[in-house]
């Protein structure tokens, strides 16, 4: 009879390798460690893990988490970049989450918590944040989807509603308009404000 594998005496990664049965979002919090790098993420079992985003995906995530919590903070809601939301098994990290109520003091929160979750599309993750991730908040009801596009340097943010169980456009502005939204709280931005000025072609110019 094969012997068990080790189980660490503290969260690793290393459980990655012994552990063959399908995941749920409570194992991977409760056996993976904490980490401020990779997102860590469990789907139907298995889990995914995905690195960091490129510099403008995360110029982004700076702004716009900061700008959304203040103007919801006016409506009672709270704004957090990167939290772990769990919903039924499965274990997601929006790129952005408003809730009804504080998430202090938690290393998670029920996904029936978020009021909006939105995402900021990678080229490399471009299916999961425009198709699939919108599908799977859908079919947990969350009442509205924010996606932010940044194709060619030139940032888009569109709003989403629910309706009869699927995403339906509410308001969408690319860089150089106004994108503005009064549900679930009121707020307004101009897309292009997000992104640090400089592309690497401009800052190569003048060095």
């Amino acid at each position: 009879m094969p012997e068990p594998a080790p189980q660490p005496t503290e969260p690793s990664f290393d459980v990655l390798r012994w552990h063959d049965e399908p995941w749920t979002a409570q194992l991977a919090l409760d056996l993976l460690p904490e980490t401020n790098g990779p997102k860590v993420e469990v789907l139907s079992g298995s889990v995914i893990v995905t690195p960091h985003a490129g510099i403008d995906h995360q110029s982004v995530e700076r702004e716009l988490p900061y700008l959304l919590h203040r103007a919801a903070r006016r409506a009672g809601l709270w704004v957090y970049p990167e939290i772990n939301m769990i919903c039924g098994k499965d274990l997601f990290i929006p790129d952005i989450a408003v809730l009804r109520t504080s998430g202090g003091g938690r290393s998670a929160v029920d996904i029936r918590q978020a009021v909006l979750l939105g995402e900021i599309v990678s080229p490399g993750n471009r299916r999961k944040d425009v198709i699939d991730r919108p599908r799977e908040y859908a079919a947990a009801g969350v009442p509205f989807f924010l996606r932010v596009d940044l194709r060619n340097r030139v940032p888009t943010v569109a709003l989403f509603e629910l309706s009869d169980g699927e995403y339906r456009p509410v308001s969408a502005a690319a860089a150089g308009s106004v994108f503005a939204m009064t549900e679930p709280f009121a707020f307004s931005v101009d897309p292009a404000d997000l992104l640090d000025e400089e592309a690497p072609e401009a800052a190569d110019a003048e060095s």
